[in-house]
């Protein structure tokens, strides 16, 4: 097997490729030929030390996977083998051409979803529909604000709150990504200048919702954007600057902020988290989902697509091809 190696934090470029005996799988594993890993803004943050987390060196990044089953476990049954499947590795790991993962942690995947877009949706969707149905219900008709919106977690909010029926207004820094975002089904797409006269210009006076991956400058123009009894979902930041929202216009306006950690809750309630899993699966296999077409980059290069993450140079997903 081959898998991507940190051996200290720092550089994307430092990351190094080795060659190891292919795994075996324990009791209740299985083992899973990796046929794409999805990649992202917060692997290239833990792999230079920037993320909450700091898995114990050295690791392998990355948590999402599909693949098929090419060996199993004691006690797992046979018929597993063979079969397609996807996965998120909460302990990491990804970025390998075969991974061993608990067998009550695959989810099947469909023969008809492409590999690459299944790994590359699993985190972002898995985010998105864990804030809708548990932390930020969301009704038909309301006018839903999307910040970074044509990152991946942007794009899959645009995805997800527009199949609820909201009316999705993206904010995105480049006419690239807000190209990529109307594409996704977004209403109408702005930049961030002048943000909270433009956003409520364009949400006839104030947004219900703003969903914010981004954090820094724009987060207190996007909160000074909601209408009376507002929701304020506090996604990331991808910024890199923490904002520190002012409790007086939360207070005045009757509004809410909610905070959205779907992989504390994955790896507090991984049972659920797999269930959710093959639910997002399964709407994107019947087209109720509908995750872009990710770019596609060998293995190899999974410092040089991190790096570009790092400098926020990347529309939409990226999936490393073993």
């Amino acid at each position: 097997m081959r898998r991507v190696l940190c051996r200290e934090f720092g550089p994307t470029d430092n990351l190094e490729v080795v060659d190891e005996p292919d795994p075996a799988p324990g009791p209740g594993q299985v083992v899973v030929a990796v046929e794409a890993a999805g990649a992202s803004f917060v692997d290239a943050l833990i792999v230079r030390g920037g993320y909450q987390l700091r898995p114990e060196l050295p690791f392998t990044p990355g948590t999402a996977v599909a693949g098929r089953v090419v060996a199993v476990g004691e006690g797992v049954d046979g018929r597993a083998r063979g079969c397609r499947v996807a996965a998120l590795m909460m302990g990491f790991g990804a970025y390998a051409s075969h991974v061993v993962v608990p067998a009550e942690e695959i989810a099947p995947l469909s023969e008809d979803v492409d590999a690459a877009v299944a790994a590359t949706a699993l985190e972002n969707y898995s985010t998105l529909l864990f804030a809708t149905t548990h932390r930020l219900p969301i009704t038909a008709g309301e006018r839903v604000v999307v910040l970074g919106a044509g990152g991946g977690i942007g794009l899959a909010a645009v995805d997800v709150t527009r199949g609820l029926g909201a009316r999705v207004l993206a904010v995105a820094s480049s006419d690239e990504k807000r190209g990529a975002a109307l594409a996704a089904g977004a209403e109408d797409a702005i930049g961030y200048d002048a943000l909270r006269d433009t956003i409520r210009a364009h949400t006839d006076g104030g947004a219900d919702v703003v969903i914010d991956p981004v954090g820094g400058e724009a987060a207190e123009s996007a909160l000074r954007a909601l209408r009376p009894y507002g929701r304020y979902a506090v996604l990331g930041f991808t910024a890199g600057t923490i904002p520190r929202l002012p409790a007086n216009r939360v207070l005045i306006g009757n509004h809410t902020v909610v905070g959205v950690d779907w992989g504390d809750w994955a790896r507090t309630a991984p049972a659920a988290a797999t269930a959710l899993v093959g639910t997002l699966l399964a709407r994107v296999d019947g087209g109720e989902l509908h995750p872009p077409e990710p770019a596609r980059r060998p293995l190899d290069e999974a410092g040089t697509v991190l790096g570009l993450f790092a400098e926020r140079a990347v529309t939409g997903k990226i999936a490393l091809i073993p």
